[in-house]
This record gives C-alpha cells, structure tokens and sequence, in this order.
C-alpha cells in the first residue's frame, strides 16, 4: 500500500510542478481558480459521501460476509444503490456550479470567479468517480485486497501529466507569464479541466478490474429493504453531520484567502494552501493511511466479535507505528520547508509561501494522523456521534483562528495563520479521543504509546539537528529549484540517517517492521538468515 501511495505522490509532485512551472503559476488568481474548480469536486464528495462510506462500509461488509452467501447480494445492492445515489449528487452539484463558486470564493475578483465557473463545468463531475473509486476501494478493503486502492490514483496521475503534456504542445509553454483570467479560452479550460477530471475517472474505473481478479462478481440489483442497514443509516447520519462541520472549515479558509490575496499575485493564496497541504498529506497518505487502512477491517472484526482486547491491540498497534513515520516527517519539513517548497512551486517566492505553509501545518501532523486511526477506533464499534463532537471542536478552533487572522494579521499571514489553526484543533481533538478511547475500552496501553512517542521526540530533536547542520554547511541558500534540491537531498538524508540511528540506540522496536518493508534491507536480512 505505501509503495504505491509513494510512486502515486511522486507523480503528483511532478504534476503539480509541471502545472505551477509551466502553465498556470502558483501564485495569482488564475492558480487559485483552477485550485478552487479542482478542490471543490473532492471536497463535495467527501461531504455527501466520502467520509460516509468510509466510516459505514467496512464494518456492514465485513457483517455481510458471514452471511450464507458471504455477502453477494448485499454488496450487489449496495454497490448499485451506491452508484445511482453518486450519479444524483454529481447531477445535483454540477448543474449548481455558479452557486458552488460563488460559496467558496465570495471575496474574488470578478474575472477570476468567472474563470473558476469555467474550470468547475468539467471539474465538478469528479465527485461521481472519486464516490466510485471510495465505494469499489472499500469494498476491496473490506474482503482483504488492500492494493489497488492506494495503486489506482498512480493512473489518476499518469493521465493528468499526459494531459499537461498535450496542454503544453496545443497552447504552449507559460513558464514567462501567466495569462489573466480573462484571456483563457473555452479549449483551454476544456484541455486542462477536463483532462483532470479524465484522471480521476480512470482510477475509479480500473477498480473494476481489481474487483474481477479479487473473486468478486458484480451485478446490478435494486432495493436496500431488509439489508439491515438500520444501524449503518444512524452511522452514516452523524459522520454526514460531521462532515458538514468539516466543510464549514474549509470554505472559512477559502474565503478568508480570497480576501487576503484580492488578486494580488504575491500574496499566498487557496493555491498555495493546496501545494502545502500536497506536502503535508505526503506522510500521512505513505504511512498512516496504509496502516490505518489494514487496522480498520481487523479492528472492526474485533468490534463484531465482542473482543475490545483486539481493538485496544490495534490502537496500540497503529500509534505507534503510525508515530515513528510521523515524527520524522515532521522533523524534515520543519528543517526543510522552503526548499521543498521551491522544488515544487519552481520559484523562490512561491517557495517560501508555500514552506510557511507548510510549517503551520506539519506541526500537527502527528495529531492529524493520530485522529485519523482514533476515528476508526469507534467507526469499527459504530460510534459516529463521537467523531462527530471531535470534529466539532477540531473545526471550530480552525474557523476561530482563520477569523481571527484575517482580522488581525497581514495578508501575507492570514493562510499561515488558517494553518497553524487547523493543527492547534487537530491535536485538541486527538487528545480528547484518546481520553474517550481510554475509558471506552479500559485501556489503550497509553503507557507504551507514550514512552514511545517520548523516545521519538527525542530521536526527532537530535535528528534535525543534524539536518539543520547540513543547511547550514551548504550555506542554506536557495536561489532555485537546483538549490532545493541539493538541500532537501543532502539534509534530508542526513535527518532519516540520523533518525533511524536514534531509534536504534532509544530501542524504539516500532521501527522495525517499517525498515522490513525497504527491499534492500530486507534482502540482506534474509541472506543473515
């Protein structure tokens, strides 16, 4: 799973480079626009579906699956229930388009809310193939097949890349200059929207493939009567509620943005948040989700057998786990956020909006990726109300402080401030779930996960020194993106080098079964063997 989320990441880097450095910039109003047309589809779907399939499916299927026909004619109904409820609400949303952007960019320049309606006509229906690629990937989680849900987006990003390519030699390269948003034509808004969404379309659909090859035959049957799925509808219910919350949030900040940029190109706007956010979902996808993604269907097994012991086991399990990836992520980008802001964005101005960014936010990563598996703890015991009050609180300390920034701080600072907001409620909300947890399930061997996390602040703490060092011996300059690279290259090795070296001498036994995973080093310790 890591390693396809891995290759799936770097081609987004790529992709976002390439679009940033040669067509539309990722500073200005026109980066913003095509940012909001190509955010707000996802954002959308995970209102009104996203979080509620994932919070619901995996626990029914695995229910299903102790039925008499293990469960074929339940998927059957609610993978066509599921496919007509998707084509609705992509129906619904892109014939709303106009009151979709006016929601999300109120404070925008006219001609750029103008452009971003353009861009949204053939963005908006990716919420019916990312609802797809959400429903056939659960399904596949759920029955043990954990691959080709985190391999699919690698197509997603191929297709987008080629249809950059095809952009570039049609229209050409607009590496000197972005073009104002009234200048763009219909054909290139078509090319360059609609090629995105052509790549999220192709992940949802080769999952088919991966269902076929997985045992699992598909057809066709209406009608959710008798399924059972009155304690699913209840589940589904408040995770939809929280997810309305989560939206609040993020439209706060994508106005809040608009406001603070009012079209000036050198103020860090939605697009800048995008490129950071890209950084700071990098670990989290690589590591925590891929264990988080296992740990939810054992966990939920547990659930449904009645065995807290297990569920407390995976808890235990996927902190710690999960706590070592994050720790070190957090270091590199601490010690190195303009720089990898630069090799992205291509610029130094852009880089360093970018790495502020990204540093109000990678602060919270460890929380972030915490909340996430602590979320599944009580999804896999069909408790949303809880995650529902932890967002509540997450999201109303990052609306305070978005507010807040917008009405206090420069307009330089507002993003950052958004950022640094939205970790701050983050790491509340975690903390609070690990206390319900605790009480819920009389332990979640909270000694262990923290002396863990102690030892890995520690080896964090020398880890960055030693990387920080290494700027300072380059002479910590970027003048570009070669200089970028060298510092995120040569410092980056130097903070996971010395990191490893850390847990190693702390006894940090969490770290062995990430390093197992790495070919070369399990390679030589099969030859010991």
């Amino acid at each position: 799973m890591a390693a396809g989320t891995a290759l799936s990441r770097v081609l987004g880097f790529a992709r976002a480079a390439v679009l940033a450095s040669v067509v539309i910039g990722s500073l200005g109003p026109v980066a913003d626009a095509f940012a909001l047309a190509n955010t707000v589809p996802n954002n959308i779907y995970l209102l009104v579906a996203g979080g509620v399939l994932n919070a619901v499916l995996v626990p029914q299927v695995v229910r299903a699956s102790a039925r008499p026909d293990g469960g074929a004619e339940y998927l059957d109904r609610l993978v066509t229930t599921g496919v007509l409820v998707l084509a609705g609400i992509a129906a619904v949303v892109t014939l709303a388009a106009p009151l979709v952007v006016a929601a999300a960019a109120s404070g925008a320049a006219a001609d750029q809310r103008a452009l971003a309606l353009a861009f949204a006509w053939w963005c908006l229906p990716q919420v019916f193939f990312y609802g797809l690629y959400t429903l056939l990937g659960q399904v596949l989680n759920a029955r043990g097949s954990f691959g080709p849900y985190t391999w699919a987006p690698v197509l997603n990003n191929v297709v987008g890349l080629a249809g950059l390519a095809v952009f570039v030699a049609v229209v050409g390269d607009r590496s000197s200059g972005a073009v104002p948003p009234g200048d763009w034509t219909a054909g290139e808004v078509a090319l360059l929207a609609g090629s995105a969404t052509l790549g999220v379309a192709a992940q949802a659909l080769v999952l088919f493939v991966a269902l076929r090859r997985a045992g699992i035959r598909l057809r066709p049957r209406l009608g959710v009567r008798g399924m059972g799925l009155t304690s699913a509808g209840r589940v589904a219910g408040w995770t939809f509620a929280g997810l309305i919350v989560g939206q609040v949030g993020w439209f706060t900040m994508s106005n809040a943005a608009a406001a603070a940029t009012a079209g000036d190109p050198r103020v860090a706007g939605l697009a800048t948040w995008g490129l950071a956010y890209l950084v700071f979902m990098l670990p989290h996808s690589l590591v925590a989700v891929s264990v988080v993604t296992a740990l939810f269907t054992s966990m939920s097994a547990a659930a449904v057998a009645g065995d807290r012991a297990r569920v407390r086991e995976g808890l235990s399990t996927g902190l710690r786990t999960v706590g070592v990836a994050s720790v070190l992520a957090t270091t590199g980008v601490l010690v190195l956020a303009t720089p990898i802001g630069v090799v992205i964005a291509g610029t130094v101005a852009e880089g360093v909006a970018a790495g502020r960014v990204t540093t109000a936010l990678v602060v919270g990563l460890t929380a972030f990726s915490a909340l996430h598996l602590l979320q599944r703890g009580f999804y896999a015991q069909e408790d949303a109300r809880t995650p529902f009050l932890l967002q509540c609180l997450s999201v109303g300390t990052w609306v305070a402080g978005t507010v807040a920034s917008l009405l206090l701080l420069e307009p330089r600072d507002v993003v950052v401030g958004s950022a640094a907001s939205l970790s701050a409620g983050t790491t509340f909300a975690a903390v609070l779930a690990l206390v319900l947890l605790r009480r819920r399930l009389g332990g979640v061997d909270g000694h262990r996960v923290l002396r863990t996390h102690v030892r890995l602040v520690l080896a964090g703490l020398v880890a960055g020194g030693a990387g920080a060092g290494v700027v300072r011996l380059l002479g910590g300059e970027v003048a570009g993106r070669p200089d970028a690279l060298l510092l995120v290259g040569a410092a980056g090795t130097a903070v996971a080098v010395v990191y490893v070296l850390a847990l190693r001498v702390l006894r940090v036994d969490e770290v062995a079964p990430l390093l197992a995973r790495v070919p070369g080093l399990r390679r030589r310790s099969r030859s010991r063997s």
